[in-house]
């Protein structure tokens, strides 16, 4: 068993201040007209588009291509927003490798799919960047008032459908600034120059949207009042909760959640003031563990080690996701399970793990252990719904919320969709999709 050592190694400014300018660039620069124009020549505009049909948003892709090709990034924007009114993140987040790429002809032909990702962001961002406003205008208002909990991707999605079709929203948020996961969930270099709120600004500027943060379920915000003051209410509210490893010394120093510590990373000034430890250890398989993994190697750990308990293929970061935390120097540790904390003197130093096998479709210890030394432990387990927040007034399903295919929930003035949501795909994009459908539904319901 390895020695762990005495104390924790946990500083900040661990590189030079130049080198978290490099390191949290962006990830995949914006095209430039001409390589745009390119890369949308090589679209073939299938008829069927399968592409399109792996949108969750179901965005008309070979539209959009043929509009850049065609010279018209404005026109090619409208028909994204069309559809996604968050494009231009999900340009940026969507893991475009697993959806509308992976069943690209091209991908299946020649193994180099179309870069829809990168035209959309390039449609998208020349929009922003030429016009103030969206292209769209809010209806003439019918009246209806309609509560918005949560201001993340569903919450905005539904939001901006509504105010087109001219009822008044208000948008709650339990965090003094707008955007969700957006703002405060992926990793930096997916996002930089202050994206995620510019997106925020765009989507608010249709008008009919009020925004009020500091407002959480739960605690000053009431189903039941809301129900009662308003003549729908969306929530999209998320996943407030982290799994816990279920652990002795959990509460000890450098035992911390990812969600949280990329929270922090993502509303940094100066990222040369974040510490992080020299030796750091994640537990979990899917795109957190991925992003906290690679940000804390970027911040200057000398050795990361995402830990998962089965084999890599099982994880649920994408191959790309994988491949981007090794080529960073991420080490990936398949077969291993958390089964205890090392620590002194209140920090955690170490962590121990069982070997563990598939045993005929069962995940099954080997009673063979390796203990990682480690500054710091991050939890990437998965997230929670915090059910007390909705008071027991709807039915839930493994711990999150029962909805029919019109996002409606056990409540017939009260639809539901994001990560809260039972079935949910945890994408940003399905989010997007949630929130337009329940708007729809909401609008319907409405003005019946």
């Amino acid at each position: 068993m390895t020695q762990t050592k005495a104390g924790p190694d946990i500083a900040a400014g661990r590189l030079p201040q130049e080198a978290y300018t490099e390191n949290f660039s962006d990830l995949h620069p914006l095209l430039e007209p001409h390589e745009a124009q390119v890369e949308a020549d090589r679209c073939y505009f299938c008829y069927d588009a399968p592409c399109m049909q792996a949108c969750p948003t179901s965005i008309d892709i070979p539209q959009f291509i043929r509009q850049i090709s065609t010279g018209n990034p404005t026109g090619s924007a409208k028909t994204i927003f069309d559809q996604n009114i968050l494009g231009g993140m999900c340009a940026r987040v969507c893991p475009t490798e697993t959806l509308c790429e992976q069943v690209c002809v091209r991908e299946i032909a020649e193994g180099k799919p179309v870069q829809i990702g990168q035209l959309q962001r390039y449609a998208t961002d020349h929009y922003m960047a030429e016009n103030e406003t969206q292209p769209y205008q809010r209806a003439a208002s019918t009246g209806k008032k309609v509560a918005v909990v949560g201001a993340g991707p569903a919450g905005l999605a539904c939001a901006h459908r509504l105010a087109m079709h001219g009822h008044d929203v208000t948008l709650f948020d339990a965090r003094e600034k707008a955007g969700g996961l957006n703002e405060f969930g992926i990793a930096s270099y997916k996002s930089v120059d202050n994206f995620a709120a510019r997106e925020v600004e765009f989507v608010l500027s249709i008008g009919g949207i009020e925004l009020k943060t500091g407002s959480r379920l739960g605690d000053n915000l009431n189903l039941a009042d809301l129900r009662a003051s308003y003549d729908a209410v969306f929530l999209g509210i998320g996943l407030g909760g982290v799994n816990a490893l279920g652990l002795d010394g959990e509460d000890k120093g450098g035992s911390l959640d990812a969600v949280d510590y990329i929270a922090n990373l993502r509303q940094a000034d100066d990222l040369g003031k974040l510490p992080v430890g020299r030796r750091v250890v994640v537990i979990g398989g899917g795109m957190t563990a991925v992003d906290i993994a690679v940000q804390t190697k970027l911040l200057g750990a000398d050795d990361v080690t995402i830990a998962y308990r089965r084999g890599q293929d099982r994880m649920n970061a994408s191959e790309y996701e994988q491949h981007l935390a090794q080529t960073n120097g991420v080490k990936i540790m398949t077969w291993a399970q958390p089964k205890a904390l090392v620590a002194a003197n209140g920090s955690v130093t170490g962590i121990e793990l069982e070997r563990t096998q598939d045993q005929d479709g069962s995940l099954t210890g080997t009673g063979e252990t390796v203990t990682l030394e480690a500054d710091m432990v991050f939890k990437a387990i998965g997230q929670t719904l915090v059910d007390t927040d909705l008071g027991g007034a709807l039915t839930l399903e493994k711990g999150r919320i029962v909805v029919n295919a019109d996002r409606k929930t056990s409540l017939d003035d009260v639809w539901a969709g994001g990560d809260c949501v039972a079935g949910g795909e945890d994408l940003t994009v399905a989010a997007v999709e949630d929130g337009k459908i329940a708007a729809e539904a909401i609008n319907a319901a409405l003005s019946a």
